[in-house]
């Protein structure tokens, strides 16, 4: 059983989904207001293609059993998200299995991560994120958004350290993925910002991976040996010049699901 549920601060039924396509759907006519969340509940752990807001588009993720969404209503907790996100009437929301196992892509990909986010992966957490602010979250890491050439909010979000030597962030897939590539795209709003010559990538099968990094805009590729893993940390992360801000707008991870 597939559905989608809208639930209010009081955790009333808004309303729930129909059959719809290859899965489900529910449309929501009235705007959003603080507490709504999304309650998504699956038959079995898999893959699953959702779309929780039309701004941010489908995208293929990891349930395990039920999953949780709050919807971000505060204006601070929507910086790091098209201003047309979340916002208006008539939202459609969208749930099915997905049929993408095989498929090679960035298997880190999840725009709709957030630290109110419960039960969907991949997950990214870090142990500092500048001024707490959602401009600066570790989830902007895997949003999907490459454009670096200024930083604040969307669409040119990052993950900031807060000046922080030991900053660290940490991608949980919540399943076996087998890997073979990282890409790591630095923020690069010059001369505001500084840059890291060299970022240590750290496997949850205790093997690492030293990074070379220029002063560059693009994504810089690693590929390595494929290897099964369930996570991946970033760390270690060496300065290139002595500007105070270095920021990580991306990191991508591509491979196979297990």
């Amino acid at each position: 059983m597939l559905q989608i549920q809208l639930l209010n601060a009081e955790h009333t039924i808004l309303g729930t989904s129909h059959p719809s396509g290859d899965g489900v759907a529910l449309v929501h006519a009235p705007t959003y207001q603080a507490g709504d969340h999304i309650l998504l509940t699956v038959d079995k752990a898999g893959l699953y293609d959702i779309q929780l807001d039309e701004a941010l588009g489908k995208h293929t993720v990891y349930i395990k059993d039920r999953a949780t969404y709050e919807i971000p209503t505060e204006d601070s907790r929507r910086t790091c998200f098209p201003k047309q996100a979340f916002t208006g009437e008539n939202h459609l929301l969208t749930l099915a299995k997905s049929t993408r196992a095989a498929s090679y892509r960035n298997l880190a990909l999840n725009p709709y991560d957030n630290h109110h986010t419960l039960g969907i992966f991949p997950h990214a957490q870090a142990n500092v994120e500048t001024r707490n602010e959602m401009q600066f979250a570790a989830r902007n890491a895997i949003d999907g958004v490459l454009e670096n050439s200024r930083h604040g909010s969307y669409p040119y979000t990052s993950w900031g350290i807060n000046q922080d030597p030991k900053a660290e962030l940490t991608v949980d897939f919540g399943r076996p993925v087998t890997v073979d590539l990282v890409r790591i795209t630095l923020r690069a709003d010059w001369p505001h910002d500084s840059w890291w010559k060299e970022a240590t990538i750290t496997f949850s099968d205790n093997t690492q991976m030293v990074c070379p990094l220029k002063k560059d805009p693009l994504p810089q590729s690693f590929p390595m040996e494929k290897k099964t893993i369930t996570s991946i940390r970033i760390e270690r992360l060496i300065k290139g010049d002595e500007t105070p801000y270095p920021a990580l707008t991306q990191l991508e991870v591509f491979g196979t699901d297990s």
